[in-house]
């Protein structure tokens, strides 16, 4: 495999794991709601979890863009 193929794998991959805490937010969203303490750690936890992974990502595309020059 080519760079250019790992590189959009990558960025899928990570894609599919932000939609995926989202999708488990919501789940989750009801019973959280019942208490503010649960309802923030849900917010932090998903916001840090996307976060992170958006970190990951742009690490990825500054490596990509290193290598070009």
């Amino acid at each position: 495999m080519t760079k250019a193929p790992l590189h959009t794998l990558k960025g899928v991959g990570y894609l599919m794991s932000t939609v995926s805490v989202i999708l488990l937010a919501i789940v989750s969203w009801k019973s959280a709601s019942e208490s503010p303490l649960l309802m923030g750690c849900l917010l932090v936890g998903a916001v840090a979890s996307i976060a992170g992974m958006v970190c990951r990502w742009l690490t990825y595309e500054i490596e990509k863009r290193r290598e070009e020059k």
